[in-house]
């Protein structure tokens, strides 16, 4: 008896599958079944359809094996998502194998020879985006919550996975359709009598449109550094305890300690997590004139991570208040324990943990503060920014040009800027660039 391949309408996107959960040794695997013919996919491999949402125990079976043999392949959780109630928008299963890889490599064999491929990397969220279950901003919010490493991060794609920014930008674009609607009767209509406060309420849109998408901008990158994760630079003298520092904060042996100046010769980096923010530490080579060419590079690349750094940690040791390195230096004396910190400067001694407590605590402030704090949703993404920063350049050109259809056509492409942030618009390669950076299974 051969395997039976089933057949979908012509047209329809073909089965997928993957696995939800990751590779490696586990207990469970999660394999996710998306698409016209998904329901014919199941009854083959486990019988009669469960109850839609309900697990249900079942055999999961491949059938006409080359011996003709029907052949059980696990007993699993089966669970059946009929469309559009899913996650896709299609008729959808998953199911909960057990997780060894024979397992897992029979029931694909078998799901391939039913008609399924795997799936691309973010294809299950693509469907989902095509079908009009989420908008593009919050299929990012869902990549960000699988990448999210900290509660602050959590928080942060949650609220976007569910839709804060897209109400924020679906507002802009309702009261921007209004505008443009108004722009379009005072084209198509110039000989009627329609009244002055058309035009002036028009023109007063924009402008508050303009001032709110330019206020929404001026937000310090503060939800894009929490996606990606700070990075703070420590900086210094050589032997002033750089690398002493580094092993403090993260509690591990990160950097080479020695009491021989210029040990550190390249950045050492070490991921923290400070106030619910992840933070990149990066140790650098001391600051000093030097003939020695190896030690002059590491001088060249501390100055540069002084550069790139989101806060740099200067220590110093003594009496002497050094100059600051840059606009965001968090000036911290080093050695109390054996000269007082000058009067106004953090003291801490990173030998007998002097300090420390409050120093770790300043530091997770100022994550925080680089991170977090506005009311409103904020902007994660270097796309969205680019958006925003269209839109409300040409609704500045549309307010300060009176020509009705030169207006109009700076309205229609900033609609279509605003339209690219969430998917409203064509944006096939668009796509491609967002969904790859998704998992397998998502």
């Amino acid at each position: 008896m051969e395997t039976p391949f089933i057949r979908r309408g012509d047209g329809a996107p073909p089965v997928i599958f993957a696995l939800a959960t990751g590779t490696g040794r586990a207990a469970i695997a999660v394999m996710r079944i998306s698409g016209a013919g998904c329901g014919d996919i199941l009854r083959s491999l486990c019988g009669r359809l469960p109850q839609p949402r309900r697990a249900s125990l079942r055999g999961v079976w491949r059938r006409g094996t080359a011996g003709g043999q029907d052949v059980l392949l696990d007993r699993a959780l089966v669970l059946w998502f009929p469309g559009p109630d899913s996650y896709t928008g299609e008729d959808s299963a998953e199911l909960h194998l057990h997780a060894g890889p024979a397992v897992i490599d029979g029931v694909a064999d078998a799901l391939v020879a039913l008609g399924a491929r795997p799936a691309e990397p973010g294809e299950f969220t693509r469907r989902a985006f095509s079908n009009g279950r989420l908008d593009l901003v919050q299929a990012e919010g869902i990549a960000d919550l699988i990448d999210a490493e900290t509660e602050a991060q959590r928080r942060q794609a949650l609220a976007q996975a569910e839709g804060a920014q897209s109400r924020l930008y679906e507002d802009w674009a309702a009261r921007l359709r209004t505008a443009l609607a108004h722009q379009e009767a005072l084209i198509d209509f110039p000989d009627e009598d329609l009244p002055p406060e058309v035009e002036q309420e028009l023109v007063s849109t924009l402008g508050h449109l303009r001032d709110e998408m330019r206020a929404y901008l001026d937000d310090g990158a503060q939800g894009e550094r929490l996606r990606r994760g700070l990075v703070f630079a420590i900086v210094g003298e050589p032997n002033v305890g750089k690398s002493s520092l580094m092993n403090a904060l993260t509690q591990r042996e990160a950097a080479i300690v020695s009491s021989r100046a210029g040990t550190t010769r390249d950045a050492i980096e070490a991921r923290v997590v400070l106030g619910e923010v992840p933070v990149t530490l990066v140790d650098t080579a001391g600051l000093r004139e030097t003939e020695d060419e190896i030690e002059a590079e590491g001088v060249r690349r501390a100055l540069f991570h002084v550069k790139q750094a989101d806060c740099v940690i200067h220590l110093f040791s003594g009496a002497t208040v050094p100059d600051k390195v840059g606009p965001d230096c968090m000036l911290v004396c080093n050695k109390v324990d054996e000269v007082a910190a000058p009067a106004g400067i953090m003291g801490i001694s990173v030998r007998d943990g002097q300090g420390m407590e409050a120093l770790r605590g300043a530091l997770a402030r100022r994550a925080r503060e680089l991170t977090q704090g506005r009311a409103v949703p904020p902007l994660t993404r270097a796309r969205h920014r680019a958006a925003i920063e269209e839109t409300a350049h040409h609704l500045e050109r549309a307010g300060d040009d009176a020509w009705p259809e030169v207006r109009g056509e700076e309205m229609r492409l900033a609609m279509r800027a605003l339209g690219r942030l969430t998917g409203a618009v064509d944006v096939e390669a668009l796509l491609d660039t967002v969904f790859g950076q998704f998992c397998i299974g998502k």
